[in-house]
């Protein structure tokens, strides 16, 4: 069977794309080139899917979540703070995974932020 090897991209509507593309970029360091081409660090990538009726993604239109690897969620989430950034306070942490957080851009997505363990 043939298998796919890894997330290849990303898409997100906006109704000003240059806008959230510069706010992935100013506030959480996306350093993407003009094609959107981005090289992250290697690391796991999580795949999963939830039942219909989920709040985890914030709003209801929402149909699915972008989660990016951090190295220090505290520290992120105080860069996103000073920036003005919509981020939520809790912070749960789930045994052996990881800590999270969320922030959501100025399209109203909701992105989470997770350090793993």
């Amino acid at each position: 069977m043939e298998r796919v090897l890894g997330v290849g991209g990303y898409f997100v509507r906006a109704a000003d794309p240059a806008a959230l593309g510069a706010w992935y970029r100013d506030c959480l360091g996306l350093d993407a080139d003009e094609h959107g081409v981005w090289r992250p660090d290697a690391g796991v990538t999580v795949f999963a899917t939830f039942e219909f009726e989920t709040e985890y993604f914030g709003s209801r239109d929402q149909q699915t979540m972008l989660n990016f690897r951090v190295r220090d969620l505290d520290a992120m989430l105080a860069q996103l703070r000073a920036k003005g950034a919509d981020v939520a306070q809790e912070t749960p942490e789930m045994e052996g995974v990881g800590r999270f957080g969320w922030v959501t851009d100025p399209e109203g997505n909701r992105v989470e932020l997770w350090q793993p363990s």
